[in-house]
């Protein structure tokens, strides 16, 4: 049984080698930075992962946290982990130096949190979502709200999140009832109920803040009515103090398959009609605040499912080494020793797909973090905006690709193990539930899929699809020049291609019957998916070709397995887009046709 949370040679091959951290340092934000501080950051983080976060994830797993109508209990471990996250400086990470920031890039901050979320995905998820929140609180703030505020969530003090959702309305945002009545101090006093907010409530912080999408009384009907709110459990000074509790009242845990060690809850707004609130930025502007931290948590999500695939992989890799089971199909003597699992083709089969598929998404996630650290910090405007467009782009992408085939990794390291892997007695069954939520949080495959084709595709003209194709294009140039990589290079050619002839069929129809261009989109987002997937690979596996002659010791095995996997990739998946093309342009309407009194 392995417990390792990571295969650090590559994530170093990711961060350094593919992506160049080191040239990051030239930049005026990261020049107190050096390659050494970045590898002593990921350093640290691995031992407090290793040592704080992963002994007590089964532990976590079997003892969820209780609630006994006054307040929620869960085991000291977790608050013990956070501590030591917080007193790191992990929260700030990524934060300025004047506010008690590290001034870190995002791509060494993302390797960082993958780490934690690795190790343990449930606890880790306090500290993610006070990252988001206090991202929104600087971004949009008041000055006085980000004194009051912002210095207590990055240290830990306070933790945060986020409280969309309603029972009514579930991913419907323009649904959502809970409503802001202003007051004459410039307060707002807020009434409604939500539903899934996880971190809602513990007693791992002082305080909780809670960042709330409400209407103001008599706002415009739909998502343009909607506005964002702090609201703290505990109301907050001038001065940082705490000051009485908020109408803010926790009405249950909702109790789960997966993430059990966070807390999942249904608060209440205003039962004594006594909640207080602070809006955040203009009226009516909220749902676009937002975003700013949906979209930072999609990323968070892909990069959740992904470690959790890893672990599997990990799991199942360490099992398949040391399990003797059955012989070779040419051998005919019972008298032979057992063959290890991994000498057995069709193990061999499922683990090259989870190495695929963890390695693959990986790499997507992190060339999303240095699309971050673009767009904030390049020299060049274009460059700049670019970074932005691209990253916009691919959200939905880095969000369900590895939460849809990371968790099947998860769901083959269940197969590897066989009957063990149904038991509790191994980890892989709890990675493959705490990774099933994946698919479904910060927007669903299908909400995903339609901001790919009825959003992102279009908008700007196609300006977002036409520089992915410039950057496919790019990498496909490098790699007719490597001979072991041309056959990858123009296979890719060709399944971009099948994207650009799909979308030309399926724009128009856009534009006049979307209900039926949409109605197959999460075909399209899994076929775009893959394409930019085997883009991803082979931008590894030129880095790969590129050392392999001059690589010594176990570095030979690590770059020879790369370009081994690259070509599993583009043999055994990316295949799969051609049939996936051909119903998109076929405009094919059973979903659609399919009456309701049929099922």
């Amino acid at each position: 049984m392995s417990d390792s949370i990571i295969n650090r040679r590559h994530l170093d091959f990711l961060v350094f080698e593919w992506l160049q951290a080191a040239n990051l340092v030239d930049r005026p934000r990261y020049s107190e930075h050096s390659v050494d501080t970045f590898t002593a950051t990921l350093d640290t983080a691995q031992a407090i992962a290793t040592d704080l976060f992963a002994p007590h994830n089964r532990k976590a797993d079997e003892n969820e946290p209780q609630f006994d109508g006054q307040r929620v209990s869960m085991i000291p471990e977790v608050k013990t982990a956070l501590q030591a996250y917080c007193d790191a400086g992990l929260l700030a990470a990524s934060h300025d130096a004047e506010v008690g920031g590290m001034q870190l890039p995002s791509l060494i901050s993302q390797a960082c949190g993958s780490l934690f979320k690795s190790a343990n995905i449930a606890t880790t998820s306090y500290v993610g979502l006070t990252q988001g929140n206090a991202n929104v609180i600087r971004r949009f703030g008041t000055p006085a709200q980000q004194h009051k505020y912002l210095t207590h969530l990055l240290t830990g003090r306070f933790f945060g999140t986020m409280a969309l959702t309603e029972p009514q309305a579930g991913s419907s945002l323009a649904d959502i009832t809970t409503t802001a009545v202003p007051q004459p101090d410039g307060t707002y006093r807020l009434t409604g109920n939500k539903i899934f907010i996880s971190g809602g409530d513990h007693e791992l912080s002082e305080n909780i803040v809670h960042l709330v999408l409400a209407r103001i009384q008599g706002a415009p009907a739909g998502v343009k009515g909607i506005s964002l709110f702090i609201v703290p459990k505990f109301r907050v000074n001038d001065d940082g103090s705490l000051g009485a509790r908020n109408d803010v009242n926790l009405a249950g845990l909702i109790h789960k398959m997966g993430w059990r060690g966070t807390t999942s809850t249904m608060l209440s707004f205003g039962e004594q009609g006594e909640c207080i609130g602070e809006i955040v930025g203009e009226p009516h502007q909220g749902l676009s605040y937002m975003f700013q931290m949906m979209n930072e948590a999609r990323i968070g999500v892909g990069m959740g499912a992904v470690m959790l695939g890893w672990r599997g992989y990990l799991a199942s890799l360490a099992y398949a080494q040391d399990r003797p089971q059955g012989r070779l199909p040419d051998s005919k003597n019972p008298t032979e020793p057992q063959r290890k699992l991994i000498e057995h083709a069709d193990v061999r089969r499922m683990l090259l797909a989870q190495k695929a598929y963890v390695e693959g998404a990986y790499g997507l996630v992190m060339y999303a973090a240095r699309l971050v650290d673009e767009h904030k910090t390049h020299p060049d405007a274009t460059a700049r905006e670019e970074a932005a467009l691209l990253l916009d782009t691919l959200t939905p992408i880095v969000k369900s690709w590895p939460s849809q085939w990371c968790l099947e990794a998860n769901n083959l390291a269940i197969q590897i193990h066989g009957g063990y892997g149904f038991t509790r007695e191994y980890p892989v069954e709890q990675f493959y539930r705490d990774n099933r939520l994946n698919p479904i949080h910060e927007g669903t495959h299908g909400i995903q899929a339609m901001d790919l084709l009825g959003r992102k595709a279009v908008m700007r003209g196609g300006a977002g699809m036409a520089l992915l194709a410039r950057k496919i294009g790019e990498t496909i140039a490098q790699a007719q020049t490597i001979l072991a990589l041309q056959a990858h290079a123009q296979a890719l050619q060709a399944a971009w291609t099948e994207v650009e002839e799909t979308l030309q069929v399926l724009r128009p129809v856009l534009a006049t019957q979307p209900t039926w261009a949409l109605a197959n989109a999460s075909v399209f987002l899994e076929a775009c998916g893959h394409t930019v997937l085997a883009w991803v690979w082979l931008e590894q596996a030129l880095v790969a070709a590129r050392a392999l002659p001059t690589a010594q010791g176990s570095d030979v095995a690590f770059y020879q397995g790369t370009l081994h996997t690259c070509q599993w990739f583009y043999r055994w998946e990316l295949p799969r887009t051609r049939a996936q093309h051909d119903l998109l342009r076929s405009l094919d309407d059973t979903t659609l046709t399919a009456s309701p009194d049929w099922f």
